[in-house]
């Protein structure tokens, strides 16, 4: 191992991190491959890195605020009226399937890796949490049909705290049968379970009662947050030993399904220490796996592994699915995408430091087990899934929807529009008043930031091929422009002229590529416009009304914004690259009401 400074390690940790997410993104695969890899890399790959004397006493308390953070933050997405409306399908794979999945996968620890029953329990538990980290990215780049993407997108938010709750419970639950007189064991289990419990509630209901009543300034809400959730999991760890992840789980849980509480910032606070701090410990965790660890990794760890993707999941499925109007082939497919992620890796590597504290037997294998499950899983599934939808006919059709940030009147007039081409269209925003007249208009929505972390794992834009900007935030409007330029190309990423004297050069210089219907269809015109009743009127061009004609009889009334050609296909009218539509083609347009006439 080099011999570095401390210092110097842990801002190479840093900058691996970034490097490492900076890569999944490019490549559109889940940030946790690059990170477990180059952790195995430089730790027992080549040495360079070895955790435990380079933090000493401090890794274990690390770990464990961290995997706090983690569950508590996924606890946070868990409402139950997302549960209430979601497809039965959904409900289903969340509950009695990921039951199904433990039980399967922890017998067959049992039998085939011969672990102990309660630590079998614990690796079964591991394994049923996919998570939205993982299965965003793969559904992002194999493009599903949309009811398979749908129904696997909101099991990966949905099981994420579920199952993250159920591994917490199997642990209290060997932890106290290892260290107590079985006669004791569940009478100590309840008690953690109870203390777990209240103290969730207590520590919810008062933060919730804060952030209603406005008790710390905006700019300190996300850190009295975070702090107080900390607090709570070390007090409750006090009063009762290992109560503390369900005390943050719990917490979240209550904050996520109180009213009058607004959680974006705090979870938008989560991104940026997910970065700086989540990113860091997967490598640190990977790292301190040493050879003799991967050599745990043995012919019966594969023949588990297999059970776990050939057996466990599809049994789970296709037991929910009894009674669904999904086909054979369907089911098959979502019984094999079941990546796992983040709470695998951190929760394993948690519980692993505590059994070994209690000298459980066996406790060295959790970590490699997982380990391999996660990249096994994210490798195969990410290689084969997109062949095997294409087999079995269940891609996607080609991608002609519209994601549009803003939902302001005018946002909303174009919108519905287009929508009734039958083109998939999102509308995007941070106001949700806007949004609500949106959705009483029947267009999907999205609340919040579209470039954020959150709109990652639950923004679905696996049918979207164009960007309209139509929001009056201008500095906004910019970071989503740069930050859709990455994933959709920059000549799929349309905005308003701004003003010269408002933009930088750079800025100049992309909008000429990308500036929407003409240099004067400002923000502040086209709302004006739609203020005063204009509509989006479609007209049908033809061998003896051409488009000279149309512009002849329209003049300035009618501002051009869409144009369907012959092969009802979407175009866009832009002021670098303007087009004339031929005969065939529909032109849509921003049209003034005429002035009434003189008497």
């Amino acid at each position: 191992m080099p011999d570095i400074s401390a210092t110097l390690a842990l801002a190479g940790i840093g900058l691996l991190s970034i490097l490492c997410q900076w890569s999944a993104f490019r490549l559109r695969v889940p940030a946790i491959l690059p990170l477990l890899l180059v952790g195995l890399a430089i730790g027992p790959g080549l040495g360079w890195l070895n955790p435990d004397p380079l933090l000493g006493d401090l890794l274990f308390p690390l770990v464990s605020l961290a995997v706090a953070v983690i569950l508590f933050e996924g606890s946070l997405t868990l409402k139950f009226s997302d549960l209430e409306g979601q497809d039965r399908l959904v409900t289903l794979l969340v509950s009695v399937g990921m039951l199904v999945t433990f039980a399967i996968a922890g017998y067959s620890a049992y039998w085939i890796l011969e672990l102990p029953p309660g630590l079998a329990a614990l690796l079964g538990a591991l394994v049923v949490v996919t998570g939205p980290t993982v299965i965003a990215p793969l559904l992002r780049s194999v493009r599903l049909k949309p009811k398979l993407a749908t129904l696997l997108h909101w099991e990966g938010i949905l099981i994420d705290p579920i199952g993250a709750l159920l591994v917490v419970l199997v642990y209290e639950y060997i932890s106290v049968s290892h260290s107590v007189a079985m006669e004791h064991a569940l009478v100590a289990f309840g008690l953690t379970v109870v203390t777990g419990a209240i103290a969730g509630a207590v520590a919810g209901a008062l933060m919730a009662q804060a952030l209603r009543r406005r008790l710390f300034p905006h700019y300190l809400q996300t850190v009295a947050t975070l702090t107080l959730m900390l607090a709570a999991f070390a007090i409750s760890n006090e009063l009762m030993h290992e109560s503390g992840l369900l005390t943050v789980t719990v917490m979240g849980i209550w904050l996520a399904n109180s009213k009058g509480v607004d959680l974006e910032a705090i979870i938008e606070f989560k991104e940026t220490l997910s970065i700086l701090l989540i990113s860091a410990l997967f490598i640190l965790l990977a790292a301190r796996l040493t050879p003799a660890d991967l050599a745990l990794i043995d012919t019966n760890a594969f023949l588990w592994l297999a059970v776990l993707l050939l057996v466990a999941r599809p049994v789970a499925v296709m037991l929910c699915a009894l009674g669904s109007d999904l086909k054979f082939k369907e089911r098959w497919m979502i019984g094999w995408i079941a990546p796992r992620g983040i709470v695998a890796a951190a929760v394993s590597s948690l519980f692993a430091l505590k059994l070994a504290q209690h000298q459980f037997p066996q406790t060295e294998k959790l970590v490699p087990l997982v380990f391999l499950v996660i990249i096994s899983t994210v490798v195969l599934q990410s290689l084969l899934t997109s062949p095997m939808a294409r087999l079995l006919g269940l891609k996607a059709p080609e991608r002609n929807g519209i994601l549009i940030f803003g939902a302001n009147p005018m946002a909303r007039t174009l919108a519905e529009a287009l929508a009734r081409y039958d083109l998939p269209v999102l509308l995007s925003d941070t106001n949700w008043d806007s949004l609500s007249q949106a959705r009483m208009k029947n267009l999907p929505v999205y609340y919040g930031n579209p470039t954020s972390e959150h709109a990652d794992s639950q923004l679905d834009l696996s049918l979207i091929h164009r960007l309209l900007i139509l929001s009056p935030y201008q500095r906004l409007n910019t970071e989503v422009a740069f930050h859709y330029q990455d994933l959709l190309g920059q000549h799929r990423v349309y905005r308003l002229p701004e003003p010269s004297r408002e933009r930088s050069p750079r800025q100049r210089r992309q909008e000429r590529h990308q500036c929407l219907f003409d240099e004067e269809a400002s923000f502040a015109r086209l709302s004006s416009l739609v203020a005063k009743g204009a509509q989006v009127k479609a007209t049908k061009l033809s061998d003896s009304f051409g488009w000279a004609a149309y512009l002849e009889k329209n003049g300035k009334r009618a501002l051009p914004l869409f144009a369907f050609d012959e092969q009802r296909k979407l175009r866009v009218f832009t002021t670098p690259t303007p087009f004339e539509p031929g005969p065939g083609w529909e032109v849509l347009a921003l049209v003034e009401p005429e002035e009434p006439k003189a008497d």
